[in-house]
């Protein structure tokens, strides 16, 4: 980390944008300056569909928190969804300049510059490159490998890109915001280690971040970033679903959902009476029992799991996940989800427990895990944010000339 820089990371949700603005302090954690989020329905089913709307919310956000932190914001980092993302595995094996000296801080930067080099795919771009492991030729697995007495070594890494489409669509939005953007970070990525307890950075982990109107999955083998995706469905669909059927308002649907929040029939208690008071089928109020909005909300949940399984299954990769670890705001308040999961993936599956994450509160998670990723680069040249007291100073450059490598030039 590098003490006193400040970091601004942006999450951008189907149904709001967050913002967190944090400062490495002499300790090499981050102290959190400022959060801030705003409404935003910008989003649907995991597609950008107003662009204004977005950028919009993006500039209060910006208002908010300059007026709070005494700052003027230039630049953020910004999480991008599993969907517009690609995980390439590569390695190489690099000779030391001088192997009686040592590993040298020019050979692990030109390793990280040489494990990038990789057949791009129409219509990618690369983002990141998340050193995974460094191998010495004694075989020895060494997290920093400078200094280190050894012919030579073998970095093995992933190259994240992202769909180009989508980049042009964040770099429009954040035009009109008059923000440039420092990097893209997917979202579980950034979740992990926030997420995630000690045991489970070292177990192959499914990582589902159930949010309002997405899904996003990852998938780790440890340290090893294997394959993310998003899946369409979230939180909002279970409150719609439950407005729908009961032809009653979305905003009694909410509060049925987080005051009866159960995702299996089979656990009822009390099959209840329920008053609903905005139904439109007789005078504006109806009689139901529970185990009828408990019905709905199982079957919504079903589905979400259900797509989650062909999806992995697809991918070849659900038999090496040993755990699933779900958090987000969509799911994790009705109670049993964890319990459905396991049935229908037929993977062990647990709400995230990890320490940090009852520091910050459930809304701000996955900002406040994005700045933490970017101050927790290893390699990484600089990743402090554009930041300045001068509000008559903007620039705004194309994502692509803006997005910092993560890595020394």
């Amino acid at each position: 980390m590098a003490i006193g820089d400040i970091i601004v990371g942006i999450d951008i949700g189907t149904s709001k944008v967050s913002l967190v603005i944090g400062e490495v302090n002499n300790f090499n954690q981050i102290e959190v300056i400022c959060t801030a989020n705003h409404s935003c329905n910008g989003i649907q089913k995991g597609k950008i569909v107003d662009e204004n709307e977005i950028a919009n919310s993006i500039s209060h956000l910006l208002e908010e928190a300059e007026s709070e932190a005494n700052l003027k914001i230039n630049s953020a980092y910004v999480t991008i969804p599993g969907k517009y993302v690609t995980i390439v595995q590569n390695s190489i094996t690099k000779e030391a300049k001088d192997k009686y000296a040592g590993i040298s801080t020019k050979d692990v930067a030109s390793s990280i510059m040489q494990v990038k080099d990789i057949d791009v795919p129409e219509g990618k771009q690369i983002i990141d490159i998340v050193e995974n492991q460094f191998i010495l030729e004694n075989g020895k697995v060494v997290s920093d490998p400078i200094g280190n007495l050894s012919g030579s070594f073998t970095l093995k890494a992933q190259v994240i890109l992202a769909d180009k489409e989508y980049m042009r669509q964040l770099a429009s939005i954040f035009r009109k915001a008059d923000l440039d953007i420092d990097g893209l970070v997917p979202i579980t990525l950034a979740e992990r280690t926030l997420v995630l307890d000690t045991n489970e950075l070292n177990d192959n982990i499914m990582l589902l971040d159930v949010g309002a109107g997405n899904t996003d999955i990852g998938v780790f083998e440890g340290s090893n970033f294997v394959y993310t995706n998003t899946i369409p469905l979230g939180g909002n669909n279970i409150t719609s679903d439950i407005a729908y059927v009961l032809n009653i308002s979305e905003e009694e649907a909410d509060k049925l959902k987080r005051q009866y929040g159960l995702a299996l029939k089979s656990f009822i208690d009390n099959d209840n009476e329920i008053l609903l008071t905005t139904c439109k089928d007789e005078n504006g109020k109806k009689i139901i029992r529970s185990s009828q909005l408990i019905e709905i909300m199982e079957a919504r949940i079903e589905e979400i799991f259900t797509l989650i399984n062909k999806d992995i299954t697809m991918q070849g990769i659900k038999s090496r996940i040993n755990n699933v670890v779900l958090t987000g705001q969509g799911i994790t308040n009705i109670n049993k989800s964890d319990v459905a999961g396991k049935i229908i993936l037929n993977i062990p599956v647990k709400i995230a427990t990890g320490r940090l994450i009852s520091i910050v509160r459930p809304e701000y998670r996955t900002a406040y895990a994005l700045v933490r990723y970017i101050a927790s680069r290893p390699f990484a040249k600089t990743v402090g944010s554009s930041i300045d007291t001068d509000s008559n100073e903007n620039f705004f450059k194309t994502i692509l000339e803006r997005i910092k490598e993560f890595f020394y030039s």
